[in-house]
């Protein structure tokens, strides 16, 4: 299932044009306040005239319009905002794995690609850095084209099948690179340790969204008897009782544990939980999510 990862998918960079066209109303939810707080001044752009009030500044009348007015009118600028973006992708073994269509990496690799276009589209600088068992690629956001074709090619190579996970170093990574408050995706399914504390330091100086990507075998084995799975971590091998009752209340039970723990690590070292399953529209969970956080 992972060695098709791509090529029995229509590969990231030939499906950007027709992402571009559907990420007009996604760009519009990400400038639209849900995270106001971030945006930063860039500089002032003239936004019309209006009447003159007591206590205007003189020094903003627009004596052209005033002259032709008989009347006084002031200048109105509104000021240039921009929100800074930063994607932390997990390309490790487990994400290359699927239970359907989709494998845990290409939902996080799609949402990325949308995340990258809308911003794009607001003329945000985007950043990404990549990961498996090591750090693959990381580059600090820039707004421009170009930027954007190295983040989707990039993203659109296959990962590499080293063990283990560099979340932490990743995370780590990205508070090295970004030099002033940005808005960070963590695109993950958090199959690792030691990564809370790289997460709440990053988190106490930036907007991070843990995104937690997960797939109905995570909850739910199809019933096929009893099998022998390796983890894709660990390499270890054991035996799935599918058939049995006892264990698929069980398989379900620590399911939920290990989602509520993970919920609970993310509020608590001061991130913004989003789960997304495989089985989900990217574009719709995206949107869901930024309009929730309006509401906010």
């Amino acid at each position: 299932m992972a060695e098709n990862l791509i090529s029995d998918r229509d590969s990231l960079m030939r499906r950007a044009a027709l992402l571009r066209i559907t990420t007009k109303s996604l760009a519009s939810a990400m400038q639209n306040g849900a995270f106001r707080s971030l945006y930063r001044g860039q500089g002032i752009e003239f936004a019309g005239v209006r009447e003159y009030l007591r206590g205007d500044d003189v020094r903003t009348i627009d004596w052209n319009v005033t002259a032709r007015s008989a009347r006084p009118f002031v200048k109105m600028f509104d000021e240039e905002r921009e929100l800074q973006i930063f994607l932390i992708v997990d390309r490790s073994v487990s994400m290359q794995e699927g239970s359907k269509s989709k494998t845990r990496l290409e939902s996080a690799t799609e949402i990325a690609a949308l995340l990258t276009l809308s911003a794009e589209r607001n003329s945000n600088p985007v950043g990404a850095a990549l990961f498996s068992g090591q750090i693959e690629f990381a580059v600090q956001p820039k707004n421009s084209p170009e930027q954007t074709l190295l983040l989707l090619s990039r993203m659109d190579e296959m990962p590499q099948r080293s063990r283990g996970t560099a979340l932490a170093a990743s995370i780590n990574a990205a508070g090295k690179l970004l030099r002033k408050r940005s808005l960070v995706f963590v695109l993950s399914d958090f199959r690792a340790g030691g990564w809370e504390d790289a997460f709440a330091h990053l988190a106490a100086r930036h907007d991070v969204v843990a995104v937690r990507v997960t797939d109905s075998v995570d909850s739910s084995l199809p019933e096929t008897g009893s099998i022998l799975a390796r983890d894709p971590e660990s390499g270890i091998l054991r035996l799935f009782p599918t058939m049995s009752k006892t264990f698929k209340s069980e398989w379900r039970e620590d399911a939920a544990m290990r989602s509520k723990r993970w919920l609970d690590i993310v509020l608590r070292r001061g991130g913004i939980p989003l789960m997304v399953s495989t089985s989900e529209d990217s574009m719709s969970a995206l949107l869901n999510f930024f309009s929730q956080r309006e509401i906010r």
